[in-house]
């Protein structure tokens, strides 16, 4: 069974059998169409294929599927349409007999949660969530960013540090250490010669998703600035998943809420604590969930579903080896 986790910085890829062994996995660039273009993350896909296929010390016939069941959970998987076009791309590889693509949200609710049912909040470079429900009723949100007027995410909170550093300098907003560690972050001294390097394409606009870190650790430490960019994070999150509780009518069950992405590993207790809050408002006996496992083991055991059910064994089988892999420190992924 083929398993992909495809996000908007990285791509994560599994090869399992049926009991929940693992065989091999690798890491690699992202193969999102959004990001790349649909026949670039189509080739990555390919090649990353072939790669895993190494690491599995196994030898395909050449043209021959590597899996029966393929499943793609992919960011930007984000309307039928989307789902559509890119389960035409990736059956022409001819990788797996049978593909199955989903949005990423779903395989982080299924690494997540050992019930079909739940909330899975994404914050990762972007913010998504997802919601079914016990009846199988899915809620969820386009997560297209500002068109579908999302806010957050390691994109969001790095440019909401940026934009404070450079106000708080030029006197339209109040002093903060942001002033210093934003610049510093990208070996400047001050926040206006960012400005200037952005600007001129010394330093590429998509990494300021790199200050989301940053602000964390300056909201940890007192800076009453980020300690703001940070609340706002969480109140969005614990809007999103208020929402995804009323739309399916969870208040009085007992959802697990899973939280998945890279601005999740940030260690802040207030931020934890405050997200808490949010969501015990709306669901009162929800469970939150720190997801340590990565994403990929979702879209595997989606895969083992599709084959037939997969039983506990198999499971923690398949959790602990990934949960091993993705530990070392070669897999580490941007926020």
């Amino acid at each position: 069974m083929l398993a992909v986790d495809g996000g908007n910085s990285k791509t994560d890829l599994a090869l399992t059998a049926g009991d929940g062994q693992l065989w091999a996995a690798i890491r690699g660039p992202t193969i999102s169409h959004q990001a790349v273009g649909l026949e670039e993350g189509v080739a990555r896909l390919g090649r990353l294929v072939a790669e895993l296929n190494l690491a599995a010390a196994l030898s395909p016939v050449d043209g021959a599927p590597v899996a029966s069941v393929g499943v793609f959970a992919l960011a930007g998987a984000d309307f039928p349409s989307d789902v559509r076009l890119l389960s035409r791309a990736i059956g022409r590889l001819g990788l797996v007999e049978h593909v199955l693509v989903v949005n990423d949200t779903l395989a982080a609710l299924r690494a997540g949660s050992r019930r079909p049912w739940g909330i899975a909040l994404i914050c990762g470079q972007g913010v998504n969530g997802i919601g079914v429900a016990p009846n199988g009723r899915v809620a969820r949100f386009d997560g297209v960013g500002d068109l579908s007027g999302d806010w957050g995410g390691g994109g969001g909170v790095g440019l909401a540090g940026h934009a404070a550093a450079v106000r708080a300098r030029d006197g339209r907003g109040p002093r903060t250490s942001l002033e210093r560690a934003v610049p510093a972050h990208f070996g400047f001294r001050s926040p206006g010669a960012l400005v200037r390097a952005l600007y001129d394409g010394r330093v590429d606009p998509s990494r300021i998703g790199e200050l989301s870190p940053v602000v964390f650790a300056a909201a940890v430490d007192g800076d009453q600035v980020a300690r703001s960019i940070v609340d706002r994070l969480a109140d969005e999150l614990g809007t999103m998943a208020g929402a995804l509780i009323r739309r399916l009518h969870l208040a009085r069950r007992d959802p697990d809420v899973v939280l998945a992405g890279g601005v999740f590993r940030a260690e802040d207790p207030g931020f934890y604590a405050r997200l808490g809050r949010r969501i015990a408002a709306g669901a009162p006996a929800a469970r939150i969930v720190r997801l340590t496992a990565p994403p990929v083991l979702g879209a595997a055991l989606l895969g083992l579903d599709r084959l037939g059910g997969v039983d506990e064994t198999a499971a923690e089988r398949l959790a602990d080896a990934l949960g091993e892999w993705g530990d070392r420190p070669t897999s580490g992924c941007p926020a």
